[in-house]
């Protein structure tokens, strides 16, 4: 797992983790493209693996590809997979948790080796919204059950990866 704030550095190193254990690993983008920004940044980071990687795009169904035990999967990023079931569920937190952790549990028992981006939201202040604290439960409570689940965690501040499991 590799968690930080946004821009931090995340994906780059997540990324050149992946790399260091498969030639050719796969990138499982979750992110919807909504707007021409968001558009911007899902081509810089395409561009930026060029075609040493192999793309799936799964913005709600990860359980939908299959992984061989041979595969290293980059799964970028739990976040914006989170925000997708939330409002795929109309923002029930206890119901898209208990999806996602199905899938994530799926996708293990695979046998793959799983790379898994997140955002650490749970360090700034409370929301006055209350969706958004909703959405901080659910992003935390996935956050919690895949550190558990890795063997390592890593946590990016600044560009620079401090290991804490």
């Amino acid at each position: 797992m590799v968690t930080g704030g946004q821009r931090s550095g995340k994906s780059v190193f997540a990324e050149r983790l992946a790399l260091s254990m498969s030639a050719r690993p796969v990138y499982l983008a979750t992110a919807r493209v909504y707007d021409e920004e968001m558009l911007h940044r899902v081509e810089k980071h395409k561009q930026r693996r060029a075609n040493q990687w192999r793309n799936i795009e799964s913005p709600l169904n990860i359980t939908e590809n299959e992984f061989q035990d041979s595969d290293v999967v980059l799964l970028d990023c739990l976040t914006l997979w989170a925000t997708n079931w939330f409002f795929e569920l109309g923002e029930q937190v206890d119901d898209a948790f208990k999806e996602i952790k199905r899938q994530i549990e799926a996708a293990i028992n695979t046998g793959a080796t799983f790379i898994m981006v997140t955002n650490e939201v749970g360090l700034g202040g409370v929301s006055a919204n209350a969706m958004q604290r909703r959405f901080v439960d659910l992003q935390g409570y996935i956050n919690q059950f895949v550190a558990d689940k890795a063997k390592d965690v890593y946590l990016i501040v600044s560009g620079i990866p401090v290991k804490i499991k």
